[in-house]
């Protein structure tokens, strides 16, 4: 690991225990924060996320914004009724081509939140703590020169205090430590709870698939550097496990992320364009089927670069 990162994990990583409340509301003053959960068919558990927020972070957080990303259950429904404000992700920008993925939900955001800071999460997190929104708000409330928060928990999975991540340590990980040393020390490079200031955020563009969490902290790293980067320890997060299949996918689709980045930062030249093309197998009684997927990705430019 890199001097500066040994010395940026110390100065940079706190815990949620280290932000109370009382605190965050004091240094709050009159930065206002909008709490975002892109959501497809999470009935189940975005209700309950939506509650607790208000519930517990009433002046704290000034809105909960809802993006339904074309659930075929009563996401929105649920979300409503819980009390948040809810926009279906391809009638947001509807000059723009619709395009697939958690990222675009993220950066449709932008243009319908109204927050000086975005508290990003998961709509499928069971047993949902007020601690994974507020934890990521102290390093950017109490220092001005903080743009990004990124969590950081364990992941508890078959009985497994922290079996989850498995995309993480078999390809983030190595892809970061590789050709992004500077990034190193965070600890969940993928995960879907992290906080920016609207100054930063719009000024980055958004991949459109599983890639946005990575592409993010590579863009943010390169606007800002690393010591305007933090990571909160927020203790510990469930949600539903994919399927060995699925993670295939979201692997992929990372792997694209970095291939994009290296070749627009220069650290690779190409002599031929990646297949964006999966092929998985899955057996039968006599024998496979072959599953081809599509797991290209899209890129969304700077916010700040679109027109209102």
């Amino acid at each position: 690991m890199l001097p500066e990162v040994r010395g940026w994990l110390r100065r940079r990583t706190s815990s949620a225990a280290d932000w109370p409340l009382r605190d965050l509301k004091a240094a709050k003053g009159e930065t206002t924060v909008s709490v975002v959960l892109p959501a497809r068919d999470e009935r189940a558990t975005v209700g309950e996320i939506v509650r607790v927020i208000r519930r517990e972070l009433a002046g704290l957080v000034d809105e909960i914004v809802v993006i339904d990303s074309r659930s075929s259950d009563d996401t929105a429904l649920v979300a409503a009724r819980a009390g948040a404000s809810v926009h279906a992700q391809d009638e947001i920008l509807p000059q723009l081509v619709p395009l697939d993925g958690k990222g675009e939900a993220l950066w449709k955001s932008l243009a319908v939140t109204s927050g000086d800071v975005l508290v990003f999460a998961d709509a499928d997190i069971r047993k949902f703590r007020a601690s994974l929104i507020f934890g990521l708000l102290g390093p950017l409330l109490a220092d001005p020169t903080v743009v990004y928060s990124k969590g950081c928990y364990d992941r508890p999975l078959n009985g497994a205090s922290n079996g989850g991540g498995r995309v993480t340590e078999l390809v983030a990980r190595p892809l970061i430590n590789l050709h992004w040393p500077q990034l190193a020390g965070f600890v969940q490079p993928l995960a879907g709870e992290y906080a920016g200031r609207r100054s930063a955020l719009e000024r980055v563009p958004f991949l459109t698939g599983y890639g946005v969490e990575l592409g993010l902290l590579i863009d943010l790293l390169e606007l800002a550097g690393l010591d305007a980067l933090a990571q909160v320890d927020l203790g510990s997060r469930e949600h539903s496990p994919q399927s060995t299949e699925a993670l295939g996918g979201m692997a992929s689709q990372i792997m694209l992320a970095a291939w994009s980045r290296l070749q627009r930062q220069g650290k690779i030249h190409a002599c031929h364009e990646p297949s964006v093309r999966l092929t998985q197998f899955r057996r039968r009684l006599d024998g496979h089927d072959v599953l081809l997927r599509d797991i290209g990705i899209g890129e969304r430019p700077p916010m700040i670069t679109i027109a209102p």
